[in-house]
């Protein structure tokens, strides 16, 4: 605040640095959750990837589960594939929600695009953080008691 000035001039420059405020403040609220949901489809593409992985490995051990009709003999030699390649399936179709099964080059694609859009919306939180806290610093104490 410059010496000098008149009230309405203080009252119009505290309202002018809180619209500031709350502007920096949107921007940085929406920037964060940007990145929670660009993390949150990332750990949906890995965990789906790994899935898939698995279900592969696993998916002849469980056709010869099939093959002899369900044996409890085969069962017990193979328990902890097979309990893989359920977990695999479920997995799957929770994520998918009966959806079709996307390749694994479409997955890897799709998680690089997630990783540099992340990247670049850090590049921006970072400078909007910034931006907020040296506004939200400013703040003239008039502000602070009025508010």
């Amino acid at each position: 605040m410059r010496a000098g000035k008149d009230p309405a001039h203080e009252k119009w420059a505290t309202i002018y640095n809180l619209k500031q405020m709350a502007a920096a403040t949107d921007r940085f609220h929406s920037l964060s959750d940007s990145i929670k949901t660009t993390e949150a489809a990332m750990n949906v593409n890995a965990e789906l990837k790994a899935a898939i992985v698995d279900h592969a490995k696993t998916r002849a051990i469980f056709e010869g589960y099939k093959a002899a009709r369900y044996s409890k003999k085969y069962l017990a030699e193979h328990e902890a594939d097979i309990a893989t390649h359920r977990a695999a399936r479920a997995t799957m179709d929770r994520l998918l929600n009966g959806g079709k099964l996307p390749k694994m080059d479409t997955l890897k694609t799709d998680f690089q695009k997630l990783a540099a859009d992340k990247k670049a919306a850090y590049r921006d939180y970072r400078a909007a953080k910034k931006d907020m806290q040296e506004v939200v610093t400013v703040r003239p104490i008039s502000t602070i008691c009025s508010a």
